[in-house]
């Protein structure tokens, strides 16, 4: 067997595809990869994520989902300063890179049973989900905030998926999308495993775009966790195979509101807003599910964590711009927290960075002054 589906804290297995949590202690499920990355197995002539087909055996040739997600573009910004272009994913945002990979895996799964399939979402990953879901020909239902920002949802609504309303905090609209109901698969991209597991995708192409050298420091925006995972995920499967020699140094970057891995990872408390007004409206999970995995892989790793305010941001989103890069604001955190630890000397423009600019600000609700 080249991968078994296991869970996270108590190592016991599961049985299909379709789970989301263990069946025994009901912790989060991960994949584990029983294989080597061989460079030689890329589809060279494929710029899409199924360049890597070889590497995500549980997907099946002819059960492929796709909309030609992934191998986006990795753009010098400076001497030493990369930024990876996200944004230019199909749905315009990194989503669309674990999305082809859990619906190639379970969209006939759902078939077959006659299924529909729900996910939860503050917006990107719930238009991705929409977006694919269509291309699959699969009924979705999409649970959002109260508050969802305006173009995020008519996105959703475009793709014809259905979408729930829910009132309260993040964890509130898990719950409704979880509820049980005839017909109904839940695959929330926070817990599916496959969803994660597609996101090791991103440090292949890195590594690859880089001519199979590493960059020394990732930074990227954290909030659930399926990113930061996905991505320490793909660079640790490229060391274990002798693909690369080293771990870049990988850098989550946080909000003030919106922290709890920073302060979990630096070992301080924090106190959760009531509710969380940032400029920055995709980093919405103040209690992520995975946070404790999240600081596990973070400190297995020797990363980083930064916290950046919502002054600091909107800079950093102002400057983006100004040079050609429109970006979600939230996107603009990891840039944000860049320049942060440029001014705090942490880190020095001879590091080669790559900074990973996770959305497109097409979708941002900010009105130019």
């Amino acid at each position: 067997m080249r991968y078994k589906i296991k869970c996270s804290v108590c190592g016991q297995s599961s049985p299909s595809l379709l789970d989301f949590r263990c069946p025994s202690c009901d912790e989060p499920l991960c994949v584990r990869l029983h294989f080597d990355f061989e460079a030689s197995k890329i589809r060279k002539s494929d710029f899409t994520v199924w360049r890597y087909a070889e590497f995500f055996p549980y997907v099946e040739e002819m059960g492929i989902v796709t909309l030609g997600e992934g191998w986006t573009p990795l753009v010098k910004f400076s001497d030493n300063t990369f930024f990876k272009l996200e944004s230019l994913n199909p749905t315009g945002s990194f989503k669309d890179r674990g999305t082809t990979v859990l619906l190639s895996g379970l969209h006939e799964l759902v078939k077959e049973a006659g299924g529909f399939i729900s996910e939860d979402s503050s917006g990107n990953a719930g238009a991705s989900v929409a977006a694919y879901a269509a291309c699959a020909g699969l009924r979705a239902r999409i649970y959002v905030p109260e508050d969802v920002s305006g173009p995020k949802f008519n996105q959703i609504q475009f793709y014809g998926a259905e979408v729930v309303k829910v009132s309260g905090g993040r964890s509130r609209v898990a719950e409704e999308a979880q509820k049980g109901e005839k017909g109904k698969f839940y695959v929330g991209h926070i817990l599916h495993p496959l969803f994660r597991d597609g996101l090791r995708s991103l440090a292949y192409e890195v590594v690859e775009q880089f001519g199979w050298h590493v960059p020394e420091r990732v930074y990227l925006p954290v909030s659930a966790g399926t990113l930061i995972l996905g991505v320490i995920k793909g660079f640790k499967h490229l060391v274990a195979s002798n693909a690369i020699e080293t771990m870049p140094k990988i850098v989550a970057c946080q909000t003030r509101q919106v922290s709890p891995l920073y302060h979990r990872f630096k070992n301080l408390s924090y106190t959760p807003p009531v509710k969380v007004v940032s400029v920055a409206d995709a980093l919405v999970s103040v209690n992520p599910p995975l946070l404790d995995l999240m600081d596990k892989r973070l400190m297995e790793v020797d990363g980083d964590a930064v916290v950046v305010e919502e002054d600091e941001i909107f800079s950093a989103f102002k400057e983006l711009a100004g040079k050609g890069f429109l970006v979600e604001p939230s996107s603009a955190v990891a840039y944000a927290a860049y320049k942060k630890q440029l001014k705090n000397k942490e880190t020095s423009k001879d590091e080669k960075t790559v900074i990973i600019l996770t959305g497109t600000g097409l979708k941002t609700t900010l009105k130019p002054n």
